[in-house]
């Protein structure tokens, strides 16, 4: 009789530990997400310095070489993030030429997909002609086996730029 009271004490303490470790679990969890929502509104705060978009500055335009927002390429393991800064100097002369050629202004920067958020909040609002607006296609020339892939990082991008406060022009593959 002593050693069935004293397994049932011992499976009933098993339990107990079982149960409070699943509530710190279930709080640290809780914790991550506070922090990721804080996280998340600070950046929505910082992408709100850019206006809106303004749909007819971009509506004509369907070649990547003329969209000047910036311009996400998704591809199965990372993402191409294209940012062309504004130019500096104000006067139309000699703009586009050899003294200052677009080119040199044009950043391109591989990311994973977990870095896309603070990439956005970084790219200069001096870098969003149209407002704020991201054009988002797949990457040109993928594998045929990495087009699910592909695909599942596309709207994976979408949700976050969308969460973000960022309108998305989803551009067909090129």
């Amino acid at each position: 009789m002593g050693l069935l009271c004293a397994v049932a004490f011992v499976a009933c303490h098993k339990e107990e530990q079982a149960v409070v470790g699943v509530a710190k679990t279930a709080e640290n969890a809780e914790h991550r997400a506070q922090a990721a929502a804080t996280q998340r509104d600070a950046q929505r705060a910082q992408l709100a310095r850019i206006p809106l978009p303004t749909k007819s500055l971009y509506v004509d335009v369907h070649e990547v070489s003329a969209w000047t927002n910036p311009f996400l390429s998704v591809g199965a393991n990372t993402l191409t993030l294209r940012i062309i800064q504004a130019d500096a100097n104000p006067s139309t002369m000699g703009q586009g030429t050899m003294l200052r050629p677009e080119a040199a202004r044009r950043q391109e920067v591989q990311l994973r997909p977990a870095e896309l958020a603070d990439a956005v909040v970084a790219v200069p609002t001096s870098a969003w002609g149209y407002g704020r607006v991201i054009a988002v296609a797949e990457e040109p020339g993928a594998n045929k086996k990495d087009q699910a892939q592909i695909r599942r990082n596309v709207e994976a991008a979408i949700q976050q730029l969308n969460d973000l406060g960022v309108v998305v022009e989803e551009w067909p593959a090129r």
